[in-house]
Formats: C-alpha cells, sequence, structure tokens
C-alpha cells in the first residue's frame, strides 16, 4: 500500500541537491525522494547501483589467472546429478 506524503517548508539547499541527483541518476523528485529515504531509514538495504559498482570493482580486483573460467565451471558442476 502506497501512501501520500506532502513536504512544506524544504529548505532551498535541500530541494535544490535533491533535484541534481534526480537529474544525475534520471529520477523524478518523487523517485530520488523515496531513495534517499530509504538509504537513511533502510541502512541493510543497498542501493542497486551500489550494489552493481561494488560488485564491478570486486571483479576488477580478481585476477583472471587465480578463477579462471573453467575453474568457475567445474564449481557449478559440482554436486549437481
Amino acid at each position: 500500500m502506497s501512501i501520500t506524503l506532502t513536504l512544506e517548508s524544504v529548505p532551498q539547499e535541500v530541494f535544490e541537491r535533491l533535484e541534481a541527483l534526480a537529474r544525475r541518476h534520471r529520477r523524478s523528485l518523487n523517485s530520488e525522494a523515496i531513495v534517499c529515504l530509504e538509504s537513511a531509514l533502510l541502512p541493510g538495504r543497498m542501493p542497486p547501483a551500489e550494489r552493481l559498482e561494488r560488485a564491478r570493482a570486486l571483479r576488477a580486483s580478481l585476477s583472471q589467472e587465480s578463477f579462471p573460467a573453467q575453474d568457475f565451471d567445474a564449481l557449478k558442476r559440482e554436486g549437481r546429478p
């Protein structure tokens, strides 16, 4: 169930930063405000963009020589009938 929330007396600087973030992330002001609230109030949940960024950084830090593709394939098949 969605709830409608109206904010009053938002400081100009806060509005401008929210607007800039929304443009950068190609979101509406409403969507960006929800993402910001979720990040602040539900810190255990990681935004998809941050999760993807962390995954890419981890992948970049791993050496292909240390984890060759055939080893991954063998591990995936392990324990399967």
